[in-house]
């Protein structure tokens, strides 16, 4: 297959282009330099051009907190951006993947949100990604809209590497221990996506690994899994707090576990337990 990956340079991304290629798949990794997706005449121009027979728009605005006050960047880029890419794709009639949120949630609930639940987003970021949704719903005739939570993997900063870091220089470290959600490792959602562009069960999926945990838990997890795997020595005491003691500009959901129903239903296999993609993770790490 022929595939163009947008945000090519992110840490999804960069799993995606090396997994495609290692697969035998032609691959084109767009990152702002190659297309600006903020601009329609360009994402005709590069799209059409490449004719891709998919494409996996990760490219997004996803700085949570700057999005509350910087509103117009966010729409422009995961609302305009997202039509931009949308419509080149229609155009070039390519299958489109856009790579959603748990934030179109309001993250109040308590059960697991099945990718048909409504959606009711809190956050600028949450709001911007539901509108790019609704684009790609409504100008895509081939379309996967594929949501997904607590993102880490080996290329860019993110909340694994963050933890490694000040586990090893801070006496204490607390940790917010009342958001519940599911950890997702890179390669383990790029295997996921390059599964799914090979079928036409288009439609919204839900793709996390599976199992569930607070971020305390996760962190108590990655200490006890990189001591064993790398032998690192962590002296920070880990203490378990609540939301409240870290106020942040965008509220953070509190529960937003997602249920794999289309996963399930659509004849695939589930994504494995969120403590094997760690422990994988962290051996690539070494």
């Amino acid at each position: 297959m022929r595939v163009l990956v947008t945000g090519s340079a992110g840490q999804l991304g960069q799993d995606l282009v090396l997994l495609l290629q290692k697969q035998g798949h032609e691959v084109f990794g767009c990152d702002r330099q190659e297309m600006d997706i903020t601009d329609l005449g360009q994402c005709k121009t590069v799209i059409g051009g490449y004719a891709p027979d998919a494409v996996i728009h990760c490219a997004a605005h996803t700085a949570v907190d700057a999005a509350e006050t910087d509103i117009d960047a966010a729409y422009t880029i995961n609302a305009t951006g997202s039509r931009n890419v949308a419509l080149a794709a229609e155009e070039a009639g390519a299958k489109l993947v856009y790579i959603s949120t748990d934030y179109v949630f309001d993250g109040m609930g308590e059960k697991p949100y099945h990718e048909y639940d409504n959606t009711d987003p809190r956050t600028i970021y949450g709001k911007s990604k539901r509108a790019g949704e609704i684009l790609v719903q409504s100008l895509s005739s081939k379309f996967f809209i594929v949501r997904t939570s607590w993102v880490y993997g080996k290329y860019g900063s993110n909340f694994v590497k963050t933890m490694l870091k000040l586990g090893q220089e801070k006496p204490v470290l607390q940790v917010v221990n009342d958001q519940t959600g599911s950890p997702t490792y890179t390669v383990d959602l790029a295997n996921f996506l390059l599964e799914l562009i090979r079928t036409e069960k288009y439609g919204v999926y839900h793709a996390s690994n599976s199992g569930i945990c607070t971020w305390y838990e996760f962190t108590q997890a990655i200490f006890a899994d990189a001591e064993e795997i790398l032998g690192l020595k962590f002296t920070a005491e880990l203490e378990p707090c609540t939301t409240e003691q870290f106020p942040r500009p965008a509220p953070r959901p509190r529960y937003s576990v997602l249920e794999h129903l289309a996963i399930r239903t659509n004849g695939f296999a589930d994504i494995r337990p969120w403590r094997e993609g760690l422990r994988d993770f962290l051996r690539e790490l070494q």
